[in-house]
């Protein structure tokens, strides 16, 4: 045994050797791993369409279905907008009813001509006038509420409405009816055909609406029936109105005199 004398203080003692244990092993491992995880992101952030990102925009646009594209409809360019000019339609004259004259007897011999005294002349007969033709059809005007018919306006309606019947009595359908004259200041010339109304007058009903309230109004409007080649078939049948709710309606009945 060497005695404590013999040890040399000076001398510097041998340091031990550097073992690595297992945490820094694992303490190692996660270094690199962390720098290879780092590494990665900053190649998908460079270049997002990289092989090893498996979510590269590339990628996700081939699986998506394609959207279609509406395409606008434009017109040739040659086409340019023209305006149709308005050309407001010609009021034709309504034909008027023409009166039938009777022949008027007359003589060749004039008044101052001298007779003959042997001749005796007879008196002349004067004829006697012929009467006056009837139109084929006459009329009833009466004036009613339209509650009667037309219940659903109740006051607010002012109009005209009627039928046509045969001398049978039975309802004569397509004969033009006419509603002509002045009204509140406006000028009315309508017509309509027997038959339109049916639902609320009969077969031949007809019907001419002329506001939403009753007015009044003293022979300013006549109606009349014409046939299809617009013939008169009945006198001009002048008519009133009324403010009253009970007389808001002329109700016109035309009948073929017999």
């Amino acid at each position: 045994m060497r005695d404590f004398k013999d040890i040399d203080f000076d001398q510097p003692q041998p340091k031990p050797a550097l073992t690595l244990q297992v945490w820094d092993i694992l303490s190692i491992g996660v270094l690199l791993i962390t720098a290879c995880i780092g590494l990665y992101y900053l190649l998908v952030f460079m270049n997002p369409n990289i092989v090893v990102n498996p979510f590269s925009p590339q990628r996700l646009d081939a699986r998506l279905v394609p959207t279609p594209t509406i395409t606008p409809i434009s017109m040739p360019p040659t086409w340019t907008p023209t305006a149709t000019p308005y050309i407001p339609d010609t009021d034709t004259p309504l034909p008027t009813f023409t009166q039938i004259y009777t022949p008027t007897p007359f003589s060749l011999a004039s008044p101052t001509q001298t007779l003959i005294p042997s001749a005796t002349l007879k008196p002349s007969t004067t004829p006697k006038p012929s009467a006056t033709p009837k139109s084929p059809y006459s009329a009833k005007v009466e004036y009613i509420s339209s509650g009667k018919y037309r219940p659903e306006f109740g006051c607010n309606w002012l109009g005209v409405a009627g039928i046509v019947l045969d001398k049978n009595g039975a309802h004569h359908i397509y004969v033009n009816v006419l509603l002509v004259g002045t009204f509140d200041g406006q000028t009315i010339n309508n017509i309509t055909v027997s038959g339109t109304a049916p639902q609320y007058y009969g077969a031949s009903g007809f019907e001419f609406q002329l506001g939403s309230k009753p007015l009044d109004s003293s022979k300013t409007l006549y109606l009349q029936l014409r046939d299809q080649g617009g013939m008169p078939l009945s006198e001009n049948v002048y008519i009133n109105t009324y403010s009253s709710c009970d007389k808001n309606m002329v109700f016109v009945t035309f009948r073929e005199n017999k």
